[in-house]
């Protein structure tokens, strides 16, 4: 049978499917870069669509993925998880095609439905599909190199992101120059393209084997499977965690996209540009984040990369003063910059983290719960960000310095919230939250944070010394104070050596 399960895998075996899984990641993220981010967003805004569509644009893949509660029936009832995973992928990919088609068959009005319908059956589908593959994953690869693995995986597809999304990006601007008219037909050769890569990831996925899961002696209805992480008081304060923080980053991040094109009013080339410099970021620290998971904890990579990921947010809030002004780009690249680290961090170990806290065996359950959590709070959020963006359209919050003297006065604004502003700094007091209940997880082999962010610094300062002419001058300067000393040594050994020789 194409899709039999095995009792026990070989080492081979297993390699194989390691490198499956990669190129599955590979054709995954050429799929994602192709039809997602702010390609989407740029083609929903030309069909018309608000913020507040925005905002149900970003919430139907999280909550989509409450579809998770009936597969883990489906699941354990088959116990095949890869035939299991590879339909619904495929039933999930197909609906790109059918999206990629909106300009040629709808109108605008009908378009933006269709696309909401579209996005939501492709998300349904795709939550089934990895209901089965986390369990899958947990069973495969060996826990001692979960860190390295995946972040392998995430430094390869984000190197086969980058220019492929400059690519892109490029081929957009010059479409809206050759064709100003037909500007969304351009995105609709975009998803084509990403449906095909999308597609090749199935057959990747198809060949990666299967060990057998782990026996039950009998199957537990469905709320019992929920509700029994929530018993385990060490994974409910990581659901916890989890869940107030994917809240608060789907609160502001899906609208950064729309800040930059609406109230910055930049170009879609500079945007990818930034997205690129923060996908650069990510790439270069991703193994060290993955050395830091295996060598320290997931929890203490955590306590370092989120509260850095929250500072971002709060930053975004300085771009304005409250338009553009001198600072807006350098603090917008500084911003990028930053977010690469921090992202690579988060998102390596809080995969991670989960699936090592996860009782082996009864991964499905826990996994699931997990995510059930974390959907709901990412689907409410980024709703609630598109109604808090009307809301505050017409409202500012200001606060200026005021020097006065005989010759005039100086104002030096300091703070001033509009629109966006506003929940993308109460997306900060809730990320500032979720760190205080990530304090309360425990993880084998964790650590201090300030033993992690002096590893990072370290780990930063090695390469950068070698290109200091000041580091380079500091080296011939230290004189080598062993050299003396051993010197002394081999003196002193022939001075006794001949005190011996003479008394003889």
């Amino acid at each position: 049978m194409r899709f039999a399960v095995k009792d026990t895998l070989t080492e081979e075996e297993i390699q194989k499917g390691l490198r499956s899984v990669i190129k599955d990641g590979l054709t995954t993220q050429t799929m994602v870069t192709l039809t997602g981010g702010v390609f989407l967003v740029a083609f929903a805004l030309k069909l018309g669509a608000s913020n507040l569509m925005i905002g149900l644009l970003a919430a139907i893949p999280p909550l989509a993925q409450l579809i998770q509660i009936p597969s883990i029936y489906l699941i354990e009832k088959y116990r095949v998880r890869r035939a299991i995973t590879v339909y619904a992928t495929a039933s999930s990919r197909i609906f790109w095609l059918a999206i990629a088609l909106i300009p040629f068959l709808f109108s605008i009005e009908a378009g933006l439905s269709f696309l909401i319908i579209a996005l939501l059956l492709y998300a349904t589908f795709g939550a089934v599909g990895n209901s089965s593959w986390s369990p899958w994953m947990h069973d495969l690869v060996p826990q001692d190199r979960l860190g390295a693995f995946y972040s392998k995986r995430m430094s390869l597809a984000t190197a086969l992101g980058i220019p492929l999304s400059l690519a892109a990006g490029f081929y957009i601007d010059y479409w809206k120059k050759l064709f100003p008219d037909y500007e969304l037909y351009g995105y609709s050769i975009l998803f084509f393209f990403g449906f095909l890569a999308g597609m090749l990831g199935v057959y990747f996925i198809s060949t990666i084997p299967e060990p057998r899961m782990a026996p039950v002696e009998e199957k537990p209805k469905i709320l019992k499977l929920i509700l029994q992480p929530f018993k385990d008081a060490n994974f409910k304060n990581l659901i916890t965690f989890l869940g107030s923080w994917n809240f608060a980053v789907n609160l502001a991040a899906p609208f950064f996209t729309v800040y930059m094109l609406k109230r910055l009013q930049m170009d879609m080339s500079f945007i990818i540009a930034l997205l690129v410099l923060s996908q650069l970021t990510s790439l270069a620290f991703l193994r060290l984040w993955g050395r830091f998971s295996d060598r320290f904890s997931n929890k203490s990579v955590l306590g370092v990369s989120g509260p850095l990921f929250m500072l971002c947010i709060l930053a975004w809030t300085f771009t304005t003063l409250p338009e553009k002004y001198i600072l807006t780009i350098p603090l917008l690249i500084a911003i990028h910059i930053f977010m690469g680290i921090s992202t690579a961090g988060v998102t390596l170990a809080s995969g991670n983290i989960g699936l090592k806290l996860a009782p082996k065996g009864q991964a499905t359950a826990y996994l699931a719960a997990n995510s059930l959590v974390n959907s709901l709070a990412a689907g409410i959020a980024p709703v609630l960000g598109g109604k808090f963006a009307d809301f505050f359209a017409g409202r500012e919050l200001a606060w200026t310095l005021k020097y006065t003297s005989p010759t005039g006065e100086l104002l030096i604004p300091t703070l001033d919230f509009q629109q966006w502003d506003f929940f993308f700094f109460l997306a900060f007091l809730i990320g500032l939250y979720s760190i205080h209940r990530l304090a309360m997880v425990k993880e084998e082999g964790e650590v201090k944070e300030k033993i992690v962010a002096r590893e990072l610094i370290s780990e930063v300062k090695r390469p950068l010394r070698n290109f200091s002419t000041a580091g380079g001058l500091r080296q011939m300067v230290q004189f080598p104070f062993s050299i003396v000393r051993t010197t002394f040594v081999k003196v002193r050994v022939r001075k006794n050596r001949r005190n011996r020789q003479w008394k003889q």
